[in-house]
């Protein structure tokens, strides 16, 4: 029988990338049902997670896993520092958990349109764009398929200068697409393993009170 032993830092990391691909997951799910609703149904999706630098490399649409016209890509991974708790002290319910400080992650994700019709490439663009202005703020009591370890998933649109869209697509492989770039914000990572806590405190009691009740 094989045993494979996984570090606790391993095992942390192996629980942010599970993290980071539901969260991808559920905004290429939702922006492939906003597609149907535009467009109408299909037996493919109009939105996939792929990585668009090897389409750009090979020139192979086929290279993104599937036929989609837009494809999902991760380029940025940012700690949210800003937003952090330094103490590492949360209320839950009646309880205060004390544990490491929950990293609060940014993602920058890329729409990237790689059909060979440039015009309807701009159209399927101009669609991401609706859809994230309609609604741009997800979370799990409002859509059940989010994932309950994320609380909430805020996108906003980056807008970027020509040298950081240069950077960006030399970076890819150098071939620029129609595409737009989005900042999602925040998936919280927390290991949950490495957790203590303790009651609320519901009650103080002075010395001078406590004396007065043991004479009465």
């Amino acid at each position: 029988m094989l045993v494979v032993v996984i570090s606790p830092t391993n095992f942390f990391y192996f629980i942010v990338c599970i993290m980071i691909y539901k969260a991808l997951s559920f905004i290429e799910d939702q922006t492939n049902l906003y597609f149907q609703g535009l467009i109408g149904p299909s037996t493919q999706k109009y939105v996939e997670l792929g990585n668009i630098a090897k389409i750009v490399d090979s020139g192979d649409p086929t290279d993104s896993g599937g036929n989609s016209e837009i494809i999902i890509t991760l380029v940025n991974i940012e700690e949210d520092r800003i937003s952090k708790n330094p103490n590492g002290i949360y209320r839950k319910v009646d309880r205060v958990i004390k544990a490491n400080p929950k990293i609060l992650i940014n993602l920058y994700v890329l729409f990237s349109a790689q059909s060979s019709d440039y015009p309807e490439d701009l159209s399927r663009i101009s669609k991401v764009i609706q859809c994230f202005q309609s609604t741009n703020f997800f979370t799990q009591p409002s859509f059940a398929s989010l994932d309950p370890g994320i609380e909430k998933l805020h996108l906003e649109l980056y807008t970027m200068n020509f040298e950081q869209v240069n950077h960006l697509w030399s970076t890819l492989g150098g071939k620029y697409l129609p595409s737009v770039l989005y900042k999602m914000r925040m998936v919280v990572i927390a290991d949950e393993a490495n957790q203590s806590g303790g009651g609320l405190i519901t009650e103080i009691q002075t010395k001078k009170n406590a004396i007065a009740g043991t004479l009465n």
